[in-house]
């Protein structure tokens, strides 16, 4: 059995409504900024519980407009080591200097322990990044320790689509959560984000932002310094089919997961990641982290190559603070964050996975490390 990393799920139906809403946009010349985004926007809106929401070009764009909305410029802003470039990237173009974090490695997350110790006298805002998918289920004492100290929490919710912790969901526990719908997200338009927010001058300045900081879609007249981070027709119907799926997907990706758990519970030399009862984690990752010792690219070889099973890429394989690009801004040593991008593994987990792909996954998987165990001990 050969299971890829990753498969991206439209059925007929969605192809064939997309089809049609295309050769429709088309046909009107419509292609931004139309009934399809403004569909979308009330749509995933309603999906997280969120009074706003702002269709944009990208994850990423979604984040750095938040933090020009807030005005971070000349502050610092904490993000986790262990996060994509694309994180501290807006964190850099919003005008603001990146701090790297230490996580807990219970969560992969910021932690109220690990942004104290990162916080300087210049923190303005906190970028928590719901790895893999989890809302850390210790989130309400970061909510806390930024209320004391008057830090702006933002949250990168780009893995985190459908995700809940105590009955709330992704984007409501910060002033403002992004969003992306890259194509291996477990929503996708092709490529696109999402701003969610209760904040009604958050929601504004994202609406300004987004056109080329126009104060509205037809005129000419500019009052920020915007750009051109508008999602187009094309883009916005088919995330809004895709979104219809998202029930149905959290369905079976819950079901996925919980025969993974099972399995890596019954191993000795491998853990994973806990939800607390309640919360729903929508498993855009499943982190397994090997015991250590472990030779990472040996166990991926082995697994693809002798039982036809390719593991989706880490979250991150290379924490930001050790990455080329960030030099000037890296401090010390962050070594939970150092060990955990070092030795763990995602299961491949689709959102039409089978029972039976599952099982050879994980078979495959315990079968995998005792070979390198064999080996090691040779």
């Amino acid at each position: 059995m050969h299971v890829p990393a990753a498969r991206i799920v439209f059925s007929a139906d969605d192809r064939a409504e997309i089809a049609s809403a295309t050769n429709e946009i088309l046909t009107t010349g419509a292609l931004t900024l139309g009934a399809h985004t403004k569909d979308f926007e009330a749509a995933f809106a309603t999906a997280h519980e969120a009074p706003f929401a702002v269709a944009v070009s990208s994850g990423t764009a979604a984040l750095e407009i938040i933090l020009r909305s807030l005005d971070v410029r000349g502050t610092d802003v904490i993000v986790p080591t262990n996060t994509f470039a694309a994180t501290a990237f807006a964190v850099l173009r919003a005008g603001a200097n990146p701090v790297f974090a230490d996580v807990n490695p219970d969560t992969f997350a910021l932690s109220a322990a690990t942004v104290a110790a990162a916080l300087t006298p210049n923190t303005r805002a906190v970028v928590l990044v719901h790895i893999g998918g989890l809302i850390p289920p210790d989130v309400d004492e970061l909510v806390r320790l930024c209320a004391e100290r008057d830090i702006l929490l933002v949250e990168d919710a780009a893995h985190a689509h459908g995700g809940r912790h105590a009955g709330r969901a992704a984007g409501s526990f910060g002033v403002a959560g992004s969003f992306s719908f890259y194509p291996t997200k477990l929503i996708t338009s092709g490529e696109g984000g999402m701003i969610v927010t209760s904040d009604p001058a958050i929601h504004e300045a994202a609406l300004v932002y987004r056109d080329q900081g126009k104060a509205g879609f037809l005129g000419n007249v500019h009052i920020s310094e915007g750009y051109a981070w508008r999602m187009s027709e094309l883009h916005a119907v088919t995330g809004k089919v895709h979104l219809r799926h998202l029930d149905e997907f959290l369905a079976t990706r819950t079901r996925i997961a919980a025969r993974y758990d099972a399995a890596i519970d019954a191993l000795e030399g491998a853990s994973r990641l806990r939800l607390p009862a309640g919360d729903v984690n929508n498993y855009y990752k499943y982190i397994v982290v090997p015991r250590p010792g472990v030779d990472r690219a040996r166990l991926k070889k082995e697994l693809k190559e002798r039982h036809g099973v390719s593991l989706s890429g880490e979250v991150y394989e290379a924490p930001l603070h050790q990455q080329p690009v960030f030099t000037g801004y890296a401090g010390g040593a962050l070594p939970v964050a150092e060990d955990i991008c070092a030795r763990h593994v995602c299961l491949p987990l689709h959102s039409d996975m089978t029972d039976a792909e599952a099982d050879h996954v994980a078979a495959s998987f315990a079968a995998a490390l005792t070979s390198l165990d064999l080996d090691g001990a040779a």
